[in-house]
């Protein structure tokens, strides 16, 4: 196990038991799957614990509408898709109501990440105090191993 995710680890343990998702996300259980509905992020660390609790359940998680900041980390989970007309958004984690960035923080976003997701994270997003949009169609030809949702899809 690398430092980072023993970090991980480490600091989620101290932290009280997460909600399902973040309290500002719509969140809709439907047989199957799980919907993700314009969640804004918000504590990495709780994020974490959420991003677990998720996979967990053994559903596919369905992210739709927006999904900024800390939600980008479940974009990566093994079942995860993004609705055809998903917006994703990174921008440096900072202090709730400042502009100071944490130490390591962007690192534990970061290890969520994969192909030119993370290029581009490391290479500058995780520094920008300004949101960095893509469409869901872009965030999966930066990570190929990202899909849209087939159930979302137009028949």
């Amino acid at each position: 196990m690398n430092i980072i995710r023993a970090a991980i680890l480490a600091l989620t343990t101290l932290l009280p038991p997460a909600l399902p998702v973040a309290a500002h996300a719509e969140i809709t259980h439907r047989g199957q799957f799980i919907d993700v509905v314009n969640d804004r992020g918000g504590n990495v660390l709780q994020m974490v614990q959420t991003r677990n609790q998720l996979d967990a359940t053994g559903k596919i998680i369905r992210i739709r509408g927006y999904c900024r900041s800390a939600c980008t980390m479940l974009t990566t989970l093994p079942r995860a898709c993004l609705g055809p007309g998903a917006t994703i958004g990174f921008h440096a984690p900072r202090i709730k109501g400042t502009q100071i960035i944490p130490p390591y923080v962007d690192q534990i976003m970061g290890n969520f990440y994969r192909g030119g997701i993370r290029d581009r994270w490391f290479g500058g997003w995780n520094r920008s105090m300004e949101m960095q949009k893509i469409s869901a169609q872009d965030y999966v030809r930066l990570d190929p191993q990202a899909r849209i949702c087939d159930s979302l899809r137009k028949r």
